[in-house]
């Protein structure tokens, strides 16, 4: 009895691994171009960190329009000093969430285009991997379920080569990059996580 019940947790844990990595994808798919659009396009970029920090919601969802991955988000946000996109998943997941954002409490109002295209730049190698590669995206929501960040630092390190990128850890079933890009007053946090209600 006790042996099935354990090959039971196993299978199940298996099965959410599965749907975190499925969710890590599909993520990372949809974002990609828009990291991408961050990076190349001066004027896509500064519009968006117009956006962000006079909350407007309108020319957010003008923007995110433009890039046909993300042209059905209805899910998006910002507090002044970053912004976070939200997918839709089935229960148990609710939502996986993505964001750049300043640490909330240190400044208001504020979101560098210099800082933020610099980031998206450094994330460019990272989303690509976690979009094309299942192997890679199973790995990584499985050291996220094993809140094992030893594996979860290496696995971005090998991607985000930025010597920006201070640290990495493991919140809220997903993944936190701390930047610190060198002519920058603020840090940055790109944010992955689940959202379960």
């Amino acid at each position: 009895m006790k042996q099935s019940s354990t090959k039971e947790l196993q299978s199940t844990k298996e099965l959410q691994i599965r749907r975190n990595a499925q969710a890590l994808q599909k993520v990372a798919k949809s974002m990609l171009p828009f990291y991408r659009k961050i990076a190349t396009n001066r004027t896509f970029a500064g519009q968006w960190s117009t956006a962000v920090t006079s909350a407007d919601l309108t020319l957010m969802g003008k923007l995110l329009a433009s890039i046909p991955a993300l042209s059905k988000t209805t899910d998006y946000g910002t507090n002044g000093i970053g912004y976070f996109v939200s997918f839709p998943f089935p229960y148990p997941i609710a939502f996986y969430t993505n964001g750049t954002t300043i640490p909330p409490g240190t400044v208001q109002f504020t979101f560098s285009t210099r800082a933020h295209r610099s980031i998206a730049r450094a994330l460019l190698p990272l989303y690509r991997k976690l979009a094309t590669c299942w192997s890679f995206a199973e790995a990584f929501a499985r050291a996220i379920e094993n809140k094992d960040n030893n594996t979860i630092t290496y696995m971005v390190h090998k991607w985000v080569t930025s010597s920006d990128l201070r640290t990495v850890s493991i919140e809220d079933s997903g993944v936190a990059l701390l930047f610190r890009p060198k002519f920058s007053n603020y840090p940055y946090r790109n944010l992955l996580f689940r959202e379960t209600h």
